[in-house]
């Protein structure tokens, strides 16, 4: 077997070559360091940041975080506006909401609300802001040209009654969605913290004495020093972002609220009523919609409080991170198929969002999966459109080949194209010659097989069927055995009935036909490696039609010689078997009943020779008379039978009636001698017409009739009845004209009284050499021939022969003959 062409190598390197690995290896860095770039342009670039801003805002929908107890609102809320009148309201109904507040001894109180312009109400509102830690924001204006900022405190008796002052800046994405807050902001002359930052600082210094349920903050968070810069982290919002204790203003004012749920909690009072547009979009305002600010502070207040901020990871980790999963792709790229990269590419996603989703639930570290999914879903289809481009390359070349290649059959000319098309149309047309040209083999081989007179069964390893041509089809369907295809093919052949294996002439023939019939039917598994050889040689089997057929097993074998499946192959020896038989009937027609009377007369001309005195000459001249006449009735049937047998009928309009009249006139001196009467009746007078050959067919009546004269005693009677199915004026034969597309038949039955047949060799009638009666009557002479000649004649001629006998009581014979129809 030659040598393996490196072209059928899965190795790109081994199939193109040592120079075209050295750029298979370039293309594979290439690849990696486009996928690097991508990686950097998402991290530390920030050009994934909308689609981060979407997975953390999913991931955040996902989970719900726990709300404080401890915190609890009240809502300056639709209700509110409509009992207490247009906003703003006075400061002395702000004083009194405080006052109502205070008097329930609250941990603290944060006023969300601004209170920036003198108001001649303000020392009592001062007082009530001094009645409880109250604390009061503050807004930062944006950073102006020179980087300064504007702080708009409260009034001056406010701020200094008040606990502590802070920003209420929110940042806003560039989607417009709030996600992070600034713990401290401010320019370099000021630094404002965030509102909650010192309740919090309060609740860990303990300076909050009425506060006294447990805390969920870290020793190391409580001790933590003031941290620098911004400070900024992630508000871990969830679906739950809302349920936060809540009162109505109204209701706490007219002191509607018990004490107890407001006493050692935190109190936040801001706008929610939907004319002031105090909202804003969060990641989770896809489920709740937009947040009024007091919600948002609560949500920033509690993150504190638990110490559940989310820290962002630095871009510089998330680039790190995420070179990880790219690394792996690169990797699986030299090792895996298209199909298990593809696999390889999905895991390498998904492990990614898990693993983020891990460190957010689990460290409260926000690191974005983005970078790391666009590095690799960006290097996959580059790779693989590289692998597409060499294994084009490599097909084109192996197309254009097979293309060079001269076919086995002959084609049909290519016609001529005026444009080829781009470089993936040509290599469309090549692949489409190749895929005609394996068609054109393909059907080259089930017209080879269909074309085949013989059943011809394809099966594969397990015996199941695989092909079958016309011929099997059609024989199979004759036996009643259904489509062979799909089935066992010991199942498809389990009607056959074994006869004997083939004669080789071998000494151990015998040997293998007890074998054969020992292990009948497992010969039909061709899996069955015992039973190869002898298979192999072929089996003479039988049908449930009474047919031979030889029937072998050949191997279908691969290009390696590897065992595929089996042929089995059905041959019809029947006609071989049946001309065997004339054989024989020839020979032992020549070697017996034509040798017997020639003998005879050779065997009384010595006799005659050898005597003394000669016999009377006639007598002689009778008995060579008689011997020669036999041996010339003999080759006579003979003949005739061979004829009706083979040659081609010469047929025309004949009347049956007068067919039988003469055949009645031939045999008339043979009754006449044995005073038989001739009886012929005919039904109508229509005569009777066939379509016949005149000779063969008076023939075939006269041996009827010798044979009803012959086997019948004297004096007796032999009739003659000619009849058609019903009468002319039968319904029958009414609805047999109307129709006119109707077969009639017309019936010639010769009845005798004979000394009849019995029913077990009613079987035999109709074959060669079989006499009746030889012991009983020795004195009737035949070869048995003339009954076979009136089977043969009669179904040649489209017609059938019945016989109804019974021994003393007569014989009847009843031709069927197809009516002559002449319109």
């Amino acid at each position: 077997m030659p040598t393996p062409s490196p072209r059928l190598s899965l190795d790109p390197r081994a199939r193109l070559g040592r120079r075209a690995g050295r750029r298979f290896l370039v293309e594979w860095l290439g690849i990696g360091c486009l996928g690097l770039v991508v990686i950097l342009l998402g991290s530390p670039g920030r050009l994934t940041a909308s689609v981060d801003h979407l997975v953390y805002d999913g991931f955040l929908s996902l989970r719900a975080q726990p709300v404080s107890s401890d915190i609890v609102l009240v809502e300056i809320d639709n209700a509110s506006i409509a009992q207490l009148g247009r906003w703003p309201w006075p400061r002395s109904v702000h004083a009194r909401l405080l006052e109502q507040i205070a008097r329930a001894k609250p941990a603290a109180v944060i006023y969300d609300v601004l209170f920036t312009e003198a108001n001649p109400d303000d020392p009592q509102l001062a007082r009530a802001v001094a009645s409880c830690p109250t604390y009061l924001p503050v807004l930062l204006s944006p950073l102006d040209s020179a980087g300064r900022r504007a702080a708009v405190e409260p009034v001056a008796p406010l701020a200094h009654a008040a606990a502590g002052l802070g920003h209420i800046n929110f940042e806003v994405d560039s989607d417009g969605i709030v996600r992070s807050v600034a713990q401290f902001e401010g320019d370099a002359n000021s630094r404002w913290p965030q509102l909650m930052v010192p309740v919090a600082r309060a609740v860990e210094r303990g300076a909050l004495q009425q506060y006294e349920r447990p805390r969920k903050l870290s020793p190391d968070h409580a001790a933590a020093p003031e941290p620098q810069g911004e400070a900024r982290f992630l508000i871990p919002f969830g679906p739950n972002a809302q349920n936060y204790a809540k009162l109505s203003f109204a209701s706490v004012l007219a002191g509607d609220v018990p004490a107890e749920q407001l006493r050692g909690r935190i109190v936040l009072i801001g706008v929610t009523a939907s004319g002031l547009y105090d909202r804003f979009a969060t990641p989770v305002s896809g489920v709740l919609g937009p947040l009024p600010g007091v919600y948002i502070h609560a949500n920033v207040l509690d993150t504190l409080l638990t110490g559940r901020a989310i820290e962002p990871a630095e871009p510089w980790l998330v680039f790190a991170v995420s070179l990880v999963p790219l690394a792996a792709l690169l990797a699986g790229f030299l090792v895996l198929s298209p199909r298990r990269s593809l696999m390889l590419t999905g895991a390498l996603c998904v492990l990614a969002a898990a693993g983020s989703a891990a460190l957010l639930y689990g460290v409260r570290l926000w690191m974005s999966p983005v970078p790391a999914i666009v590095g690799v879903i960006v290097v996959y289809p580059i790779w693989n459109w590289r692998r597409l481009e060499m294994t084009m390359a490599y097909l084109r070349e192996e197309l254009q080949r097979l293309a060079d290649e001269p076919h086995l059959l002959p084609e049909t000319p290519q016609r001529r194209r005026e444009f080829g098309g781009d470089v993936l149309e040509q290599h469309m047309a090549l692949m489409a010659r190749a895929a005609q040209r394996v068609q054109d083999m393909k059907r080259f081989v089930w017209d080879s097989l269909d074309s085949m007179p013989e059943p011809i069964l394809v099966s594969d390893v397990d015996g199941i069927v695989l092909i079958a041509n016309h011929a099997a089809k059609a024989h199979f369907a004759r036996l009643g055995v259904g489509t062979p295809e799909g089935q066992p093919m010991w199942t498809v052949l389990d009607g056959l009935t074994l006869v004997k294996t083939i004669d080789s002439g071998a000494a151990s023939d015998a040997e293998n036909n007890q074998f054969a019939h020992a292990h009948w039917p497992a010969l039909l598994h061709p899996a069955r490696g015992e039973f190869a050889a002898l298979m192999a040689q072929g089996i003479e089997v039988r049908d449930a039609n009474e047919r031979d057929h030889l029937l072998r097993y050949a191997n279908c074998t691969n290009e390696q010689g590897e065992t595929t499946g089996w042929i089995a192959g059905l041959v019809d020896v029947s006609a071989l078997h049946a001309a065997e038989r004339q054989r024989e009937d020839a020979l032992r027609l020549l070697s017996h009943d034509m040798r017997s009377p020639q003998a005879s007369i050779l065997a009384l001309v010595e006799m005659e020779r050898a005597r003394g005195e000669a016999a009377p000459a006639h007598e002689l001249l009778e008995r060579i008379e008689r011997y020669a006449q036999r041996a010339l009735t003999l080759a006579d049937d003979f003949v005739q039978l061979a004829r009706a047998e083979s040659q081609t009928y010469v047929l025309e309009p004949v009347s049956l009636t007068e067919l039988m009249i003469d055949a009645s006139d031939e045999v008339w001196p043979q009754a006449h001698a044995k005073r038989i009467t001739l009886q012929t009746d005919t039904d109508g007078d229509d005569g009777h017409w066939i379509c016949a050959d005149r000779s063969l067919m008076t023939r075939a009546l006269v041996n009827i009739l010798n044979n009803a004269v012959k086997y019948s005693p004297p004096a007796t009677r032999i009739t003659c009845s000619l009849g058609s199915p019903g009468s002319p004026g039968s319904l029958d034969n009414l609805a047999a004209k109307a129709a006119r597309g109707a077969a009639r038949r017309v019936s010639c039955t010769i009845r005798d009284e004979g000394y009849g047949i019995p029913e077990e060799q009613q079987v035999g009638l109709f074959e060669r050499f079989q006499r009746f009666h030889q012991t009983e009557r020795p004195e009737v002479g035949g070869a048995g021939l003339g009954m076979a000649f009136v089977k043969t004649v009669v179904t040649r001629h489209g017609g059938d022969v019945e016989v109804v006998s019974a021994p003393g009581k007569g014989t009847a014979f009843t031709i069927w003959l197809p009516a002559f129809d002449d319109t």
